[in-house]
């Protein structure tokens, strides 16, 4: 029962926040305002930084350059905010957040509707929604998905999207299957409890307890059907323009930070727990949730372009799948030009 509860719980907050390969990728230097001045003897550049709606491992990065003085050395003052994704979205679009972490599927529809923002580095570099199962059963592609109780918290977002293009894979729509709504977020502990056969989650949360508690999972995912864009680093279209030096300069610091998780993640566990002393309580939980995090920061694309990179092909493919949903959110035609920027990533 305490691993029920502690999984509906979990569930429930990091699916509010949102949201390849474990070889580090390119290093990146951290960046100075001066090449000839240090950072530390200039007066920091204050920025407020949003991450998702709870304090999480999954933000290793973020508290591992704020301890390891990657951001000090970096001319930079940084606040942490905890934001839920549509508020977030809103008040980097206004200014009030400086940079902050969102879905790729939910910039697209704000965009859309006039809110100015931009992606600029890649943080999920593999699509976090997935579909998953109990192994037993019997569940392995899409297809199987036909006539079965699926789970998942309400007919929106991007688990809605991922799913709808997950089951068009194999020529089903979401009338071809069984959905049962959990706004609680309670679709994990339904399918523990045998009430789903499968539900939408996240692969770095509950799949991840689900295999904790000792019940192996099969996973459905959607990279290699439609490339949705993950969770990444977004910012304000004035922002990117009048706070230039040291939004480059906080993404830069964050890419470093990531590269040293992906090589040590005992370390961005560390930092995770010093930032969120909570998550000490199950370390073993909470180090396998952090590498299946880790597992997601990379590509294909990223290992060739390097950490952050941007992949506009798959925005393209993204845009043009997300209009032609009979229920799209996009409210009118945007341009990927709109929607990315690659002026903060690194050189």
């Amino acid at each position: 029962m305490r691993r029920l509860t502690s999984l509906a719980l979990a569930t429930m907050l990091l699916a509010a926040a949102c949201s390849g390969g474990g070889s580090p990728g390119p290093s990146v230097p951290p960046v100075s305002p001066s090449p000839s001045v240090p950072a530390s003897a200039l007066t920091p550049t204050k920025l407020t930084v949003g991450l998702g709606y709870i304090p999480s491992v999954q933000f290793a990065q973020f508290y591992l350059a704020q301890q390891a003085g990657y951001y000090r050395d970096a001319g930079l003052d940084v606040t942490f905010q905890n934001k839920i994704d549509p508020d977030l979205i809103t008040l980097v679009g206004q200014g009030a957040v400086d940079i902050g972490i969102a879905d790729g599927t939910s910039v697209i529809p704000a965009v859309s509707q006039g809110i100015p923002v931009r992606y600029v580095a890649t943080i999920y570099a593999q699509f976090p929604n997935v579909v998953y199962a109990r192994e037993s059963s019997g569940i392995r592609t899409a297809g199987d998905l036909k006539s079965r109780k699926l789970g998942t918290p309400g007919k929106f977002g991007s688990s809605w999207i991922m799913l709808q293009a997950l089951l068009g894979s194999a020529g089903l729509t979401t009338n071809d299957v069984s959905i049962q709504l959990y706004p609680d977020f309670g679709q994990g502990a339904a399918l523990q409890q045998g009430a789903v056969d499968a539900a939408t989650g996240f692969i770095n949360n509950e799949p991840v307890q689900l295999e904790q508690s000792g019940t192996p999972a099969t996973l459905l995912k959607v990279d290699s059907i439609v490339p949705l864009p993950g969770n990444g680093l977004i910012a304000s279209s004035d922002g990117i323009q009048a706070k230039s030096t040291p939004l480059k300069a906080f993404v830069a610091a964050t890419l470093r930070a990531m590269n040293d998780v992906i090589a040590d993640p005992q370390k961005g566990l560390d930092a995770a727990v010093a930032a969120v002393p909570e998550l000490g309580k199950d370390r073993a939980l909470q180090l396998a949730i952090l590498k299946a995090t880790i597992d997601t920061w990379q590509s294909a694309y990223t290992k060739a372009h390097g950490l952050g990179a941007i992949d506009r092909d798959g925005w393209t493919k993204t845009v043009a799948f997300m209009t032609g949903l009979p229920d799209h959110p996009v409210a009118r035609q945007v341009s990927v030009d709109e929607l990315v920027s690659e002026a903060l990533l690194p050189k």
